[in-house]
């Protein structure tokens, strides 16, 4: 398979983590939850992982990547407090201030 579009994610997070089995096709991500979060890839994707917090996506339809890379992305939003979450390798988040205590 040629690899001509690629979308890369990345897990933010204490304990967060992915691993890929059977060559590119399963996905497994530990986000928190109390079980493991299973993907299958669509037949003309490939997932893989560089290392325990990063994911990368790769195939020859550009719609298909991006699908199933944002169907990753949505099990765990990223959240605007922290930046906890599942994000786009060039995403950046904007982070709310906390809020501030009243004074007395």
């Amino acid at each position: 398979m040629e690899a001509k579009f690629i979308r890369l994610l990345k897990l933010v997070g204490v304990g967060f983590k992915a691993r890929s089995e059977s060559q590119g096709r399963e996905l497994f991500l530990k986000l928190g939850y109390s079980h493991e979060v299973q993907f299958t890839a669509p037949p003309a994707v490939r997932v893989f992982c560089f290392k325990p917090n990063k994911i990368c996506c790769i195939g020859i339809d550009k719609d298909r990547v991006h699908q199933f890379a944002g169907a990753i992305r949505s099990c765990k939003l990223p959240e605007v407090y922290k930046g906890k979450g599942v994000l786009y390798i060039d995403e950046v988040i904007k982070l709310k201030p906390i809020k501030k205590e009243r004074k007395k």
